[in-house]
């Protein structure tokens, strides 16, 4: 099972993907993890064009996730969601389903 994504991180995601002046409808924000050398996995997000072409494609309600191989192995089974604050500044979190 593949990372879920709940209604704020679909929203998160069409409206930061949007933001972006070259972003086009195969758009779409790329996960990318960094393992650190404690063992602990760090997550790099950017918007990119097109998917990389071993990478997992997540399309909900619009909202275009991309996962590098790897990643979509950490992230099986997983959740993302988004907050936003009142100056609309993002923050994705991943947890549990």
């Amino acid at each position: 099972m593949s990372l879920a994504l709940t209604e704020n991180a679909v929203a998160a995601v069409k409206e930061v993907v949007a933001s972006v002046p070259e972003a086009q409808e195969s758009s779409g924000m790329r996960i990318v993890a960094h393992q650190g050398t404690d063992g602990q996995a760090s997550f790099e997000l950017s918007i990119a064009s097109v998917p990389a072409e071993d990478d997992e494609v997540i399309e909900e309600q619009g909202a275009r996730v991309f996962l590098e191989s790897t990643t979509s192995d950490l992230l099986e089974s997983k959740e993302l969601d988004a907050r936003v604050d009142s100056d609309r500044h993002v923050a994705f979190v991943i947890g549990d389903r």
